[in-house]
């Protein structure tokens, strides 16, 4: 598939632009496994074959295993995740396929994450969820992320 457009394509500032948000989501008090693993998930939902290969890699490269990424769509089912990656996981699944969050879910994410966390969770689903429909419309290929590049 060949891309349709590229970053160089776009005015100047977008992929800076951009890019701040991931930088400020470094500096979030997230568990990076957590964070890869949920961007994960809204890439999964969405169907982005360039965010997956990305998310992947890095996932991987920050420790998490291929058992733990293999298992994320039936995360509820599989028992490698912790309550508050499950709470976290329910969040994304809720804003991504229906952009809600149900007070149930609030509350069990306030069992495990402060006000600054879930805060932080919320602006990196919806971050992914951005980043995944830019790439979907650019077609941006697949396969070839280096890990850590972004």
């Amino acid at each position: 598939m060949e891309p349709r457009i590229t970053f160089q394509d776009t005015r100047k500032g977008m992929l800076d632009t951009l890019l701040k948000v991931g930088q400020f989501m470094h500096s979030a008090q997230l568990d990076p496994k957590l964070q890869h693993l949920l961007a994960y998930r809204v890439s999964q939902i969405n169907g982005c074959a360039f965010c997956l290969d990305m998310h992947h890699k890095d996932a991987i490269a920050a420790g998490d295993t291929e058992q733990r990424l293999h298992g994320m769509p039936a995360w509820k089912d599989s028992p490698y995740y912790s309550d508050a990656e499950r709470a976290a996981f329910q969040l994304a699944e809720e804003l991504t396929a229906h952009h809600e969050a149900s007070d149930a879910t609030f509350a069990e994410l306030e069992k495990y994450f402060s006000k600054e966390q879930i805060a932080d969770i919320t602006l990196g689903i919806s971050m992914t969820g951005t980043w995944n429909r830019i790439n979907k419309v650019f077609r941006t290929p697949a396969g070839n992320y280096k890990p850590g590049t972004y």
